[in-house]
């Protein structure tokens, strides 16, 4: 069975409770629910990792090499931006990555507008709340086929 890794970066634990006209009001296990129901249906299995500690997602980015995992989604909030360690880590990995966002970043602060990830990644998807993340589901999944 094909592993996917779900990668939730910085500030993720607090969904259900943070800004809820960008991020709704659902919590990441209810997210991550949602990834392991449609990885069932797609014949995959989802791993889910959170972390507030960049160095830590560096690390797991680098055991997910090392795994040999199949694809990896990642949604590393505010580190898109800015976390060149995230990109390096990313860079190393040879599977398909797909960066995913709740929210539009297009729409938002000027900062938001720009991924360090994107010249790294298969994709990106953006602006659809929790589909957002069933669609990089399936995004990475097809990257296989």
């Amino acid at each position: 069975m094909k592993k996917i890794l779900m990668l939730h970066g910085i500030n993720h634990n607090m969904f259900g409770k943070r800004d809820p006209v960008q991020y709704g009001t659902v919590t990441l296990e209810e997210i991550d629910g949602q990834l392991q129901a449609l990885g069932r249906e797609l014949g995959v299995e989802v791993d889910s990792y959170q972390t507030n500690q960049e160095g830590d997602m560096c690390l797991r980015i680098h055991q997910a090499f090392t795994d040999g995992v199949d694809a990896v989604l990642i949604n590393a909030g505010a580190w898109t931006h800015y976390s060149y360690g995230i990109r390096d880590a990313l860079a190393i990995l040879s599977c398909p990555v797909v960066e995913l966002h709740m929210s539009n970043i297009h729409a938002r602060e000027p900062f938001r507008h720009v991924s360090v990830f994107a010249d790294v990644v298969k994709g990106q998807i953006c602006g659809f709340g929790v589909d957002s993340y069933l669609l990089a589901l399936r995004a990475a999944v097809s990257a296989l086929r």
